[in-house]
Parts: C-alpha cells; structure tokens; sequence
C-alpha cells in the first residue's frame, strides 16, 4: 500500500457507481484526501439528486472517512500565480479545479482524476483510473 492520493470528484462519482479501476487505485493508497472544493462539488451533487436525504448520508459518511485538504493563506497564493500562468499560456481551467490542483501541489498529494486538463500543470501528479 502506497501514502496518500486526493480524489477529483468524477473519481469520487465513479467510485460511488463501483467503478472498478477507481477501487483498485483507492484500494492501494493509505489515505484517501479530499480537497475542499471537492467536498462541496459533492455536497451540491447529493443536495441536486432526487435522492437527497441518501445521498447525503452516503456523501457525508465517505467525507468524514476522509482527509480533508484545507484551503490556507498559502493554496491562495499558489492558486493566484497557477492561475496567471495558466492564462499566459492560454490554458485555463475551471474555477474549482484551480483550487484542487493548488491544495494537491501545496500538500504534495498525487491527484486522480478523469480531467485530461490537469495534465498541463507543472509539478502535479496525476493519476488517471
């Protein structure tokens, strides 16, 4: 078993439908993290279903199981100069995602996500299901 990976919301997804790649990847890491943007993604999924009061239990019960990566001083200002990097190239990605990347590059924790547009940042790792 390897140390920690954060999850991107579709994984989270995929693992909540049995993906089998996903719970072969999970399966394999110590700690499982969420960074917080990905929370609230879930949370909204579960509050948007027509299922809300199980989805949230299920939603709520897999975030408590997992590390919670906080945004601080310090994502923000990672997130500012990631952004503005990303514009220059003329690569920008979603909001959220500039969030997720900048908590897994400060925490140094691996990302696995089916996002092809985390390829183009420098220094994340990405692990694809």
């Amino acid at each position: 078993m390897t140390g920690r990976i954060s999850l991107d919301t579709n994984v989270v997804i995929g693992l909540f439908r049995h993906d089998q790649r996903i719970l072969g990847i999970i399966a394999s890491h110590s700690t499982i993290c969420l960074p917080v943007p990905v929370v609230a993604e879930l949370l909204y999924a579960a509050r948007n279903s027509f299922r809300v009061t199980d989805n949230l239990k299920t939603h709520n019960d897999f975030i408590d199981a997992c590390a919670i990566l906080n945004i601080t001083k310090e994502t923000a200002d990672r997130y500012s100069m990631l952004r503005l990097l990303l514009k220059r190239k003329g690569k920008p990605i979603p909001e959220n995602d500039l969030w997720i990347a900048s908590l897994c590059l400060e925490k140094g924790v691996p990302l696995c996500s089916e996002d092809a547009h985390f390829d183009g940042i420098d220094g994340l790792v990405i692990i694809s299901p």
